[in-house]
């Protein structure tokens, strides 16, 4: 496909195309940090991460690619100051049996996964002062398959998803970063029958997966997703022994994937994004759901964002569904009335929450087929599947996708 073809989108309403990047040929972006006019995107099947100059928001420009040791992902990353947290997982899709979304996505990761090392589990920092340029100056190690995703905003504390020895999946993780050379494990929370080598025994269908997926910290207060588990509400007072404050879970009836639970203080609400994981809505149709948080031991489920339907989505190929949410990062466009989403093979989706009881679309775009497919399993469709969206000061949309690469939005009204 010519590069016309990729600015032309299948729908759009409200909004518009600026550019796009292929990222120096790794078009598979999974989460993306923009700092400066640079952003740092992951990557899901290139095993590592790169940086794109974005300062012309017009033309894109990859400037660097950094790889990740062998057989590690390196998809989630997050930047702060002069700081850039990488994380290193086992690299999933090295195994094929994982290739399976039905057994990736189900029961136990811990005990679907060897013992045997030959890859690298922990979080790399590295010093971005020179922004195109990362350089790594530190390294956490775990005893386990690694680290998922990080939330770190600056200052001493970042907090983290990882699969550690003796737990039967991800649990929540504070991490002390007083010496960025040198960061440590300080405090662990996790569902109860998780912890597997202290005796515990999983109380919920061994078919559902309860995994740490991250959490999102405001105040003293950790708001963290568990995929099938749900979510809970954390007291991070102590960062070294963070303690439960309520626990609510959906799935079953509804299909599990909780992945993002967006607080937004000022409104005592918290955004819980379900993602889509199986083709074809395999697993059901995933929401948008807007919790009520006002009593932190009562959250209360108030409504969900509408779900796309101008044509049948479902049946597009790949997921559909959501998948991420811009986070109201220090720096970035922060609303709490305003909600920008990926939605996995229906493109970005923004709502206005202003009514928390009665949530709408007020823009979308869905971008054209992708040129090729980066996507390395057996059997997938070729389709966008728009990953990561994050949202600057003045509203410009930088949103990744697994298979196109880097797309550069803004909305028209």
């Amino acid at each position: 496909m010519a590069q016309a073809d990729l600015m032309q989108p299948d729908f759009a309403r409200n909004m518009r195309l600026l550019s796009h990047c292929d990222q120096g040929g790794r078009a598979d972006g999974v989460q993306i940090m923009v700092v400066d006019g640079f952003a740092y995107i992951g990557h899901q099947f290139s095993d590592g991460f790169s940086v794109v100059d974005v300062r012309d928001p017009y033309n894109p420009r990859t400037v660097n690619y950094i790889p990740s040791p062998p057989n590690t992902w390196s998809i989630h990353l997050q930047a702060a100051g002069d700081l850039l947290l990488v994380i290193n997982c086992l690299n999933f899709y090295r195994e094929e049996h994982l290739t399976n979304e039905a057994v990736y996505y189900s029961g136990s990761m811990a005990e679907k996964t060897e013992a045997s090392r030959g890859y690298s589990a922990g979080v790399r920092v590295f010093d971005i002062s020179d922004r195109p340029n990362p350089r790594e100056i530190g390294f956490m190690p775990i005893d386990g398959v690694g680290v998922h995703r990080i939330w770190y905003t600056g200052g001493r504390w970042a907090y983290a998803s990882a699969l550690l020895d003796g737990f039967i999946d991800a649990v929540m993780i504070t991490i002390d970063m007083a010496d960025p050379t040198h960061p440590v494990i300080a405090g662990r929370n996790w569902i109860p029958g998780m912890h597997k080598a202290a005796g515990e025994v999983p109380g919920w269908d061994p078919k559902l997966r309860y995994s740490c997926h991250h959490p999102i910290v405001a105040g003293d207060t950790a708001y963290v997703t568990w995929r099938d588990g749900g979510l809970t509400l954390v007291d991070v007072t102590d960062r070294f022994n963070p303690t439960t404050i309520s626990h609510r879970t959906w799935a079953p009836p509804y299909g599990g994937g909780t992945h993002n639970a967006l607080p937004l203080p000022d409104r005592n609400l918290v955004v819980v994004v379900d993602e889509a994981v199986r083709d074809e809505i395999a697993d059901g149709i995933k929401y948008i759901w807007l919790f009520d948080v006002r009593e932190p031991k009562n959250p209360v489920s108030i409504s969900t964002m509408p779900t796309p339907a101008e044509i049948d989505y479902a049946h597009k190929g790949a997921h559909f569904g959501p998948h991420n949410i811009h986070e109201n990062r220090p720096g970035s466009f922060v609303s709490s009335d305003i909600i920008f989403t990926t939605y996995q093979n229906a493109g970005v989706r923004v709502f206005d929450i202003s009514n928390a009881y009665q949530p709408r679309e007020i823009a979308a775009l869905v971008p054209p087929r992708p040129a090729r497919l980066m996507d390395t399993r057996p059997n997938r469709a070729q389709v966008i599947q728009t990953s990561d969206i994050f949202v600057d000061a003045n509203r410009l949309m930088y949103v990744t996708d697994t298979n196109a690469g880097l797309y550069i939005m803004e909305m028209t009204d």
